[in-house]
């Protein structure tokens, strides 16, 4: 079970309420059980989630000592630490990030704001949940975060998880421009990031679901997403709408997971005048930004030069 601030807690892989008794938290597992297992047509990934969670809250002690971790002593979680310290669980990446990225040598371009959108709408849904006029210290306390409803934790998953790119990105050096935080012209949805370099012109699509993923007819899946969830192609609407606003075309559409949702990048062929979309590890970013995809042609200096002065002037933030 992974340990992201998106992933799904123990008490919601059995589906039951952190309140439900030890029998019907028993029932929910062998139900769960039942239900996953993959001689009857499930997942393994969910079905090992489920032992996972039974493990960490089904007995009494192991689910006492969970709970003492993950809900604090206030109904809402509203730890007064004092201090961001205590924030390492969750707010500390970004931190870590800038400090690496201080060190001496030449960086790619970088405009915008990483993950700025996705913190600021952590912020709004968290002060929601707790209640309008209550203090809370840090909202990134370990406890806090926890204790949030799921949709509250995936604000914070993606603006983490979009800090991580944008800090690769700043490596690749001086050849390379980013934009991040784009409106997609009239699309409802930004595009993360928004990169050029020799290897072409890609827009960057970072997550972060608290679960591993696979590919079923063209469009990703997780025990963490909704059915009515499209993220490739509400991602795809996006980049179509931001193509058009600026007249241009990108080289491929690149969704960015964490090594632990999927072991091998997969792919969806472009259609028509739709680039392909590839779904990688996110340690195999700098290798696909540097070397482009098989059997593509590498744009000319010229090429990428008059490219980036018309994403410079056509490209416009959220914070706009």
């Amino acid at each position: 079970m992974s340990e992201s601030p998106a992933a799904a807690s123990p008490y919601e892989v059995l589906g039951v309420s952190p309140e439900a008794t030890s029998e019907e938290l028993r029932r929910a597992y062998r139900k769960r059980l039942r239900l996953t297992h993959p001689d009857v047509g499930g997942r393994a990934a969910d079905f090992q989630a489920v032992q996972v969670a039974w493990e960490r809250i089904g007995n009494p002690e192991s689910r006492a000592d969970y709970d003492r971790r993950r809900y604090p002593d206030n109904e809402h979680g509203t730890v007064h630490t004092g201090s961001a310290s205590g924030s390492s669980g969750s707010g500390s990446s970004a931190g870590s990030a800038r400090a690496s990225s201080a060190a001496t040598g030449p960086r790619a371009r970088m405009y915008g704001h990483p993950g700025g959108h996705a913190r600021q709408r952590y912020l709004e849904l968290l002060r929601e949940w707790v209640g309008r006029g209550t203090v809370i210290d840090d909202p990134y306390a370990p406890q806090l975060v926890r204790s949030a409803p799921r949709e509250i934790r995936h604000c914070l998953a993606r603006a983490l998880a979009q800090e991580s790119t944008a800090h690769l990105v700043s490596l690749l050096g001086i050849g390379y421009t980013a934009w991040h935080d784009v409106l997609a012209g009239s699309h409802p949805d930004p595009i993360d990031h928004v990169v050029l370099g020799p290897a072409g012109l890609f827009a960057i699509l970072s997550e972060d679901w608290g679960a591993s993923v696979e590919l079923r007819r063209g469009e990703l899946l997780a025990e963490t997403l909704r059915p009515e969830d499209r993220p490739v192609h509400e991602f795809e609407d996006a980049a179509r709408a931001l193509s058009r606003a600026l007249g241009v075309r990108f080289t491929a559409l690149v969704v960015v997971l964490p090594d632990d949702a999927l072991s091998d990048p997969l792919a969806v062929p472009g259609r028509g005048r739709r680039p392909t979309v590839v779904i990688i590890p996110r340690s195999r970013l700098v290798g696909l930004l540097r070397e482009g995809l098989p059997g593509m042609d590498r744009g000319s200096f010229e090429k990428v030069f008059d490219l980036r002065s018309r994403l410079q002037d056509g490209i416009r933030f959220v914070t706009d």
